[in-house]
């Protein structure tokens, strides 16, 4: 991992750190770790190699990829993002924003974070921390104090609010130019929600199951355009759906229960009465053939239909309505079983941020630094893929429980 930094004390430094991630200990910031380290534990050279010294974090991210590329031979993409609880202002990019990991708005850093993801084992590769709009000096919305705080927090002057599906996009992009190249791209809703997220996954000729909301809307997919009888005078008028989009929830109630299938997609954790000895995770899901609306898709679609996607929503026995909603542009002959599995994939970035989190401490770094937050969760990173390869190592049964 570390083979592209220039000195050797950088190589020393790095690995040094990395043992203190490893180590038993419920803080992992620089001072408690340097107190566990025992000689190496010099607090001021791990402190400079953090937050100062000039390393690519993308360098070591690169060979991070390809060596978990091989090992854990991904079948998804999951992109997500999680919160950095803060008490105060300095840090880099700290604003009021709502956050999953305290459920919600609250005073924090955003990072998003792009993992390579097979059934069995799953590592973060690629991180980008969110530069709020009050963060920006370009932005309407700037702030004049954390704007003077740019500088101090060496936040490169070409640095600004993008937004995070955006920001995901840019992750795919560098991953694929450092040659790993997975075709199918898995998130929730903060980012399908997005038509630009999801055109732009088209654009780069990628799968995609994405969550999205209740309220999305879309055309059956029977549903046809139609011309109106030109008036005589003015443009011609273009073709256009007879009724209004629906919103999907509605669409999957008025397919009804009945349509529900059931479906079971992996083990779980808890024990159970199979062959296996633990519980599969089972529901109800209904897939229905549909055509997404919206100003963003009609823009950038040729021809007067709009293309056909996958609906897919979860519909438990025991509710009333259904209770989860995803899109996905897999090929119209995909077996709801496929459609399910990978549309639920996503549960594996939720294990990575919480070991990253309670165990590697993703969360603990105390500096305020640009070049330092990415520092160091590239090398909490590295110490997850270590982790994971130590479990991939184990029996198949082992693993699949991990």
């Amino acid at each position: 991992m570390f083979e592209p930094f220039a000195r050797a004390d950088q190589r020393r430094w790095g690995e040094v750190y990395l043992r203190g991630l490893l180590l038993d200990g419920r803080r992992k910031s620089v001072e408690p770790m340097a107190a566990r380290l025992g000689e190496d534990g010099n607090r001021q050279a791990l402190a400079h190699f953090i937050t100062t010294s000039p390393w690519d974090s993308a360098h070591v991210r690169a060979r991070l990829a390809w060596r978990m590329q091989q090992a854990i031979k991904p079948t998804a993409l999951i992109v997500d993002d999680t919160g950095f609880l803060k008490d105060g202002n300095a840090s880099a990019c700290v604003a009021r924003q709502y956050t999953g990991t305290a459920g919600k708005v609250t005073n924090c850093q955003a990072g998003i974070s792009l993992h390579l993801a097979s059934d069995y084992a799953s590592t973060a590769i690629d991180w980008r921390l969110f530069v709020p709009e009050s963060w920006d000096p370009a932005s309407p919305k700037a702030d004049a104090a954390k704007v003077a705080r740019r500088t101090q927090c060496g936040i490169p002057a070409a640095i600004g609010h993008v937004e995070k599906w955006q920001l995901a996009l840019d992750m795919i992009d560098e991953t694929r130019s450092w040659g790993v190249d997975v075709p199918l791209v898995v998130a929730d809703g903060g980012y399908g929600d997005a038509a630009a997220f999801r055109l732009g996954l088209e654009e780069r000729q990628l799968s995609y199951a994405v969550g999205i909301s209740t309220t999305t809307t879309a055309q059956p997919e029977a549903a046809q355009p139609h011309t109106p009888p030109y008036a005589g005078r003015g443009p011609r008028p273009q073709p256009v759906y007879p009724e209004p989009a629906q919103a999907v929830k509605k669409l999957v109630i008025e397919a009804g229960k009945q349509a529900a299938r059931p479906v079971q997609w992996r083990e779980g954790s808890r024990p159970g009465s199979g062959r296996s000895g633990v519980k599969r995770m089972y529901s109800r899901f209904v897939a229905l053939r549909i055509r997404p609306a919206g100003r963003e898709i009609r823009k950038n679609t040729t021809g007067p239909e709009l293309p056909v996607r996958w609906l897919l929503a979860e519909w438990p026995a025991t509710e009333p309505e259904p209770v989860q909603f995803w899109l996905s542009n897999l090929p119209a002959d995909t077996p709801l079983a496929t459609l399910v599995r990978t549309a639920k994939l996503r549960w594996r970035i939720e294990h990575d941020y919480r070991e990253m989190k309670q165990v590697l401490g993703l969360a603990h770094f105390e500096g305020r630094t640009w070049r330092g937050w990415h520092h160091h969760v590239t090398l909490v990173s590295a110490a997850h893929a270590f982790c994971t390869l130590q479990r991939i190592t184990r029996s198949p049964k082992e693993t699949a429980s991990a």
